[in-house]
């Protein structure tokens, strides 16, 4: 792959005008969805239709007239820790426990999936003449693994292994991943959903949002004054735990350590607080939602601000093959053996929803899609906690020790 030369001019945009364009974004994927009824049907995010209108105007704006535009998203991590700690805040452990055999059930189906993901990649490249250790850049270095994932492997590849367009191969890869793992989950959900005859859940408590006709959300002042308070102290105490994590030698996203504190909050705090704030707990539980839905919304609309799509220019026959062939496989994996590994039921279309954004995406990207179903079919709350468990956590330590075996 050959390098492109910088554009004739860089354009840096501040965090606060980043900040409201991302707003601005948020309300125009809100307002086509609410118009455009098949959005609404095939549940896909409003942030995704915001977000990819941004980084197609930023990629015109970089081939049409030389100007590179980059955003300052200073605020993307820390809406990213505020929507875990929301999730944590409305587990029930009671419900988590009973997820324990999906959760392994989930973990397993991803793991094998890495194996065929590195594999047909790396059968590619040597198909286009390539190093195979360089078909794992766009196999589950770059889809399963993220961005981070990418940064920390590509500067190893590179120096090790002589593959000089390791770094763009992942970022290429991650670019088309995150962008097809935002628009495949909604249209499987409601495959399935048609296909099996599976009934909408009753439930209209969403862990995230509110449904697509709630007119009259329960809010008032109270219950987001208390809601914002909870949310930034547990995000303290997960980063707390994150540190603590971080001082046993284990690598987690901070996102996690938010996570389990804000399971652990929940589950505690009812039994030490006063009458009055039990009383005011539905409302703070609405608050939570809402909150979470604005942050996953708005971080989901910053990660694809940020995208370079020219990244995607050179070796294009080569990622665009692999990468079609992995949507492929990732359409077909989900509909034929994650739906009915994980219980043929409604829990299991929306873990389905969510599983491109394990294998594609990324974490955010695989509740976004998840948002997207409940909102349009109703509540699943065990999905909310086992998938994000499974992203952020198990399969970081089951990609990393795959990846270190197949480069030997």
């Amino acid at each position: 792959m050959t390098r492109m030369t910088a554009p004739v001019n860089v354009v840096d945009i501040d965090a606060f005008l980043s900040f409201t364009i991302a707003l601005v974004l948020l309300v125009l994927g809100k307002i086509v969805t609410m118009l455009i009824e098949p959005l609404r049907r095939y549940s896909i995010h409003e942030a995704v239709i915001g977000g990819l209108l941004c980084a197609a105007l930023v990629a015109l704006a970089y081939f049409g007239f030389g100007q590179q535009i980059r955003f300052e998203l200073t605020a993307r991590d820390f809406l990213l820790l505020m929507f875990f700690a929301g999730i944590g805040l409305k587990s029930d452990i009671r419900s988590l426990l009973q997820g324990g055999r999906p959760l392994i059930m989930l973990l397993a189906l991803a793991s094998v999936f890495i194996l065929l993901q590195n594999g047909m990649a790396m059968a590619m490249a040597k198909a286009f003449g390539l190093d195979p250790r360089a078909g794992l850049m766009v196999g589950s270095i770059s889809l399963t693994g993220g961005v981070g994932t990418t940064l920390a492997w590509a500067p190893h590849f590179e120096r090790d292994f002589g593959i000089g367009n390791a770094m763009e191969l992942g970022l290429a890869g991650n670019t088309l991943g995150l962008i097809a793992a935002c628009v495949i989950g909604g249209p499987m959900a409601a495959w399935l959903m048609r296909r099996h005859a599976v009934e909408p859940s009753t439930d209209t408590r969403l862990d995230i949002g509110t449904t697509h006709d709630e007119d009259d959300a329960p809010l008032d002042y109270f219950g987001i004054l208390w809601a914002l308070l909870i949310l930034n102290t547990t995000i303290m105490l997960g980063i707390g735990l994150h540190g603590m994590i971080d001082t046993l030698g284990l690598k987690l996203p901070t996102f996690v350590g938010c996570l389990f504190a804000g399971i652990l909050v929940r589950n505690v705090l009812p039994h030490i607080v006063g009458r009055t704030l039990l009383r005011l707990w539905p409302g703070i539980r609405h608050g939570f939602a809402l909150i979470s839905d604005l942050s996953l919304g708005l971080f989901l609309i910053m990660a694809l601000m940020g995208l370079q799509l020219w990244q995607l220019a050179g070796s294009f026959g080569f990622i665009i093959t692999v990468l079609t062939l992995q949507i492929a496989l990732t359409i077909g994996y989900t509909l034929l053996l994650v739906f009915r590994l994980m219980g043929r039921d409604y829990e299991a279309v929306v873990m389905a929803a969510g599983f491109g954004g394990i294998t594609l995406g990324s974490t955010a990207t695989a509740i976004a899609n998840m948002t997207a179903v409940t909102q349009q079919y109703g509540a699943a709350h065990r999905a909310f906690v086992i998938l994000p468990l499974v992203c952020g956590f198990f399969i970081d330590i089951v990609n990393a020790l795959v990846i270190a075996l197949l480069i030997r």
